[in-house]
């Protein structure tokens, strides 16, 4: 096995291992460490999907090192922490906790960090990183409920989260090649910096960090860092033909949508799907809190709704009523009602005829798949940048497009479901 990835969520785990499958790597994503039993011999990547992003610090960092130790035992030449786009996290972790103990098991003194991932549109120049040409601090993440980011310089926000010197690889060493990224390695190793942001504006800007990182025994970042990995490793000419145009086989069933998260691109999507007539039924957090609506109200509706085509059920808000919520029921609780009613109207869905589904929100999916009891994932096709259709290698047999909150078209709803067959 040429590498094995952490991901602090599913839907995370997902974008990297699709990265990884497109550029050339035989690629499987297990939900957890791997179980016994769960066969990973013939497989170049494993990507292991955790859901740590948000718990606390030194819980993130025990699952993350068993993670590595069952990867190490696989066979795993380099070790990769991936993490989201926008760098979601707190003053309190988890990513410089996780990448410090990580540095540690790996036996090395020297990472890179970089979550750029310039095709959905996040940036990093100066150290700064930016989504879709706006510093993170003015997007909507300034308003995520959970690890709303205030900073858009990488450098202070890790700096805050690690007792590791941070330091900075930026436009002008990466523009210049792999040769230079190595020489800036070398120059910030010197200056007894031992976690680097490195900065990166385009798909050659990647490739050119992947190859000058191939050697080093742990990366971090987004997926768009591992993209020039698989050519390092393989010593290929250059990326397979992406799969997104092919038509992927998915078991006979009904479709629906389950969407938790409450970025702005999901809600635009969720607001598409309903100016396009698709049956749709609000969780509101309040009224699970209360007992005034149940996961049993939302499985009898489901039961009336037309089988020839996808139904929605969502509990996606804006950033006010969001809010609002967190000051009754108290920010984390308010995330875990909804949670909970979703994984147990996921658990419902096959006895319903349910098989192809979509999930918004990295928590959510989390929640979904753990109801549902997936233990791997093969990758399929790229629906939009980051999100591929998947199906589960054993158990319930499943079609799933684990989808980041923050990504994805408006029409990601609507036409997901154009690519199976």
């Amino acid at each position: 096995m040429k590498l094995g990835c952490i991901a602090d969520d599913l839907t995370g785990a997902s974008d990297l291992a699709l990265m990884l499958a497109r550029e050339g790597l035989r690629t499987v994503q297990t939900i957890g460490v791997p179980r016994a039993g769960v066969d990973l011999s013939g497989a170049d990547a494993v990507v292991v999907a955790l859901k740590s992003r948000t718990i606390p610090a030194q819980e993130a960092v025990d699952q993350s090192l068993v993670a590595a130790e069952a990867l190490r035992r696989a066979g795993a030449q380099h070790l990769f922490f991936k993490y989201c786009s926008t760098f979601d996290s707190t003053d309190a972790g988890n990513i410089g906790p996780v990448s410090e103990a990580l540095l540690a098991f790996a036996g090395t003194d020297f990472t890179l960090a970089c979550p750029a991932f310039p095709a959905n549109g996040r940036t990093v120049y100066k150290g700064h990183l930016f989504v879709n040409g706006v510093p993170l601090h003015e997007s909507s993440m300034k308003d995520h409920p959970l690890t709303p980011m205030r900073d858009s310089n990488l450098v202070r926000v890790l700096q805050r989260q690690t007792k590791l010197s941070v330091g900075l690889v930026s436009y002008e060493d990466v523009e210049a090649g792999p040769d230079s990224i190595r020489t800036a390695f070398d120059r910030e190793k010197a200056a007894g910096h031992q976690i680097v942001i490195v900065d990166a504006l385009n798909d050659t800007h990647l490739r050119a960090i992947g190859l000058a990182a191939a050697d080093l025994p742990l990366m971090t970042g987004g997926s768009g860092v591992a993209m020039g990995l698989p050519a390092a490793y393989r010593q290929s000419e250059g990326p397979t033909t992406p799969s997104s145009s092919k038509g992927f086989d998915a078991p006979a069933g009904r479709s629906i949508i389950l969407a938790g998260s409450c970025s702005s691109a999901t809600r635009e999507q969720v607001r598409t799907a309903h100016d396009a007539g698709m049956p749709a039924l609000r969780l509101d957090a309040m009224d699970l809190a209360s007992g005034a609506m149940t996961a049993q109200n939302a499985l009898d509706w489901l039961k009336t709704q037309p089988t020839n085509g996808p139904a929605l059920i969502y509990s996606t808000a804006t950033p006010e009523e969001v809010q609002a919520v967190q000051g009754r029921l108290g920010r984390m609780n308010a995330g875990e009602i909804v949670e909970r009613t979703l994984a147990e109207i996921a658990k419902a869905l096959p006895s319903l005829g349910f098989t192809r589904l979509i999930v918004a929100g990295g928590e959510t999916s989390g929640a979904v798949v753990n109801a549902l009891d997936v233990d791997a994932l093969a990758i399929g096709p790229e629906i939009d940048p980051g999100v591929p259709w998947t199906r589960s290698l054993a158990g319930i047999d499943l079609a799933l497009a684990l989808k980041s909150g923050n990504f994805g078209t408006p029409d990601f709803f609507l036409k997901a479901w154009n690519m199976l067959r």
